[in-house]
């Protein structure tokens, strides 16, 4: 045993933790088996049959594309008609896509051709395979798809990276020569043209040939690769939301009755009794819960988090089985269907590219998440106010005036709040007709891949500021720290690990991005783990 992971494979079988794993942790992808390239092949060997009956008719292939499909291409053009797609839809804008979620579409398109109904070579796949497995990272802006005609646009520009034009290189590279063309990619961490990056790692570019040109760019693979990894870190974040939510209980001497097992199963939701299971054992022993006899109950903000980030849970774990079949889905067009059997085999245009379905559960998943930021925030603005904090001092400094503490921080993860109320307005309502009206109803899927992505990043800074400011609270209450709950001190003490009190002004940037990397790495998990046991799992249920 040598501990090495064994290869993402192929298969139509990848998982959430398969593109997390391939994304960012350098897993290594197996080449197409016997099978898939046998499947890969007939598939492909139907599109040459295809194109070898006289008068052929087939969209994108001896057809143009969109409001031009009325268009004959002659069967001999077919080849330049799939490299003249890369260079128009080559036309994204913006700040590039993160490298983790390039890696992602790599390899969910790779996947997504290799069950066999989107009519290209086997080496195209390979192609994308050996691209993971050396390192190289088309370079990708984050603006300009549709979510329509799949991700066209940002699609386009990886295609660029691993292919070229038909036939021999014509190009000398020179200005205004479209068959050199090969955008830019990472490599070793230069980034560069994208014909260097694959020399450099030694992967052949493949001259693409019919067809092609649409299966690389035809389909959903942005939105639902980016939904794949904000799935997983919103899974995590929530496990940090109710981390922080307990310590948030301590700092604020909150009642414990609002836990009650009791009132959780009558309330018959599986999210918010798990998230409530969860909180009891992070406060079990707590001295701090309940230390105010004189109080009835707790204001929405801690009463109630288990009803508000419960729910969140439980539409991840919907969202988690759906993004898995996408991941695992073929949403080229037209599809090629090999013969079989009795079965000719055939080419069917349709809209499996059509985003809506991602479109709306990545609305889903910001507008969860938008809600989980705002409840730890009205969390924070309790701890930081006299009149509603329990007798901890105004703005969690010792001496208030002299001192702000940590009333700007506050300032901070309000701005994030309202930013996330921006940016959770559902791109799937929207739509605009393009390409002649052809294309006449749109997913802006891609757009709600982006926010989602933007109102996780808000989500995970708001609960370092309510991690930050319990774990300030808690140092200000009398023996604080000694009278926390067995689950909740194991936290306490990674916050502490990360930023000490704060006894006079100084600049909290850096605490709050040492406490985001500890999120992201999964350091105060781990130190909850002992408190959790298996209430906490690895994946959704």
């Amino acid at each position: 045993m040598t501990g090495v992971p064994r290869p993402v494979t192929l298969s139509g079988r990848l998982t959430v933790s398969d593109v997390v794993a391939v994304a960012r942790e350098a897993s290594t992808v197996a080449e197409l088996d016997g099978d898939a390239r046998e499947r890969v092949e007939a598939s492909r060997n139907t599109v040459v049959e295809a194109l070898a009956q006289p008068g052929a008719r087939i969209y994108g292939i001896t057809t143009g594309y969109g409001a031009l499909s009325g268009t004959r291409i002659a069967a001999p053009d077919a080849a330049r008609l799939s490299w003249n797609l890369i260079l128009k839809c080559a036309a994204g804008t913006g700040r590039p896509l993160p490298e983790d979620w390039v890696r992602a579409m790599l390899l969910v398109r790779a996947n997504s051709l290799a069950l066999g109904a989107s009519g290209v070579r086997p080496v195209i796949i390979d192609t994308l395979v050996r691209m993971l497995n050396r390192g190289v990272t088309p370079v990708v802006p984050g603006k300009g798809s549709l979510g329509a005609s799949g991700d066209l646009a940002p699609l386009a520009h990886m295609a660029a990276v691993a292919t070229r034009a038909p036939g021999p290189d014509q190009g000398s590279g020179g200005r205004g020569d479209s068959t050199a063309f090969s955008g830019e990619a990472w490599f070793e961490g230069r980034r560069m043209d994208g014909a260097s990056a694959m020399a450099a790692a030694g992967i052949s570019r493949p001259g693409l040939q019919a067809k092609e040109g649409l299966a690389l760019t035809n389909g959903t693979t942005m939105m639902v690769a980016g939904a794949a990894l904000q799935l997983h870190d919103a899974r995590r974040l929530l496990l940090h939301a109710e981390l922080a939510a307990a310590l948030s209980f301590e700092a604020l001497l909150a009642r414990s009755a609002a836990l009650n097992p009791a009132l959780h199963e009558a309330n018959n939701q599986p999210g918010q009794i798990g998230t409530a299971e969860r909180l009891r054992s992070l406060l079990a022993g707590s001295g701090l819960v309940d230390a105010d006899a004189d109080r009835v109950q707790d204001a929405y903000s801690l009463r109630c988090t288990p009803q508000v980030v419960g729910p969140v849970h439980d539409m991840v774990g919907f969202l988690w089985g759906r993004v898995e079949a996408s991941l695992n889905a073929v949403s080229d067009n037209p599809l090629v269907f090999a013969a079989h059997e009795q079965d000719p085999g055939a080419v069917v245009s349709g809209g499996n590219f059509h985003g809506a379905g991602p479109a709306l559960w990545l609305d889903t998943l910001g507008i969860a998440l938008a809600d989980v930021a705002s409840l730890s925030d009205r969390r924070v603005f309790r701890m930081l106010t006299p009149e509603l904090s329990a007798g901890l001092p105004a703005m969690l400094v010792e001496s208030p005036g002299l001192h702000g503490g940590l009333m700007s921080l506050q300032y901070t993860g309000a701005a994030l709040v309202s930013d996330n109320k921006t940016l959770a307005h559902p791109d799937s309502v929207d739509s605009i007709p393009t390409s002649a009206n052809q294309e006449d109803h749109v997913s802006m899927g891609a757009n709600a891949a982006r926010h989602a992505r933007e109102i996780l990043d808000n989500t995970r800074t708001v609960l370092a500021i309510e991690l930050l400011s319990a774990a300030q609270a808690i140092h200000l209450r009398p023996e604080g720290p000694d009278r926390l709950g067995a689950g909740t001190r194991a936290v306490y003490e990674v916050v502490r690990e990360c930023v000490r009190p704060v006894i006079e002004d100084r600049s909290l940037a850096e605490d709050v991005v040492r406490l985001e990397a500890a999120i992201d790495v999964g350091t105060l998990e781990r130190a909850a783990g002992g408190a959790l046991g298996d209430l906490w799992s690895p994946a959704p249920r």
